[in-house]
């Protein structure tokens, strides 16, 4: 992703700070490059971390960069429903409607 697609607030960073948003783009390489899962799998993990976190912001843009890789509006709901054990009806039904947000 470029500084030009960056969220708002991340785009600020990485104008501002470049030497820090070169860093942290350095270290999620290296997180990424460092296990086996492949990069649908990564995207999908990172959804739910998102949604775990109760980050609109990082749901809305991990469902953008999701449907940009060709991942269907049905899988990125699904994560947000198998957060409803987990976290609770109220938590997954906010993930969906920020993924809804996104997808419809």
């Amino acid at each position: 992703m470029s500084k030009q697609e960056l969220p708002s607030g991340a785009g600020q960073v990485a104008e501002q700070y470049p030497d820090v948003w070169d860093a942290y783009a350095a270290l999620g390489k290296a997180c990424a490059d460092t296990g086996p899962l492949d990069e649908r799998t990564r995207r999908l993990v990172k959804l739910a971390l998102s949604v775990g976190a109760g980050s609109e912001g990082a749901v809305h843009s991990h469902v953008r960069r999701g449907l940009e890789e060709g991942e269907s509006p049905e899988a990125l709901k699904q994560v947000a429903i198998l957060a409803i054990p987990t976290l609770g009806l109220p938590s997954g039904v906010a993930a969906l409607t920020w993924i809804e947000d996104i997808t419809d």
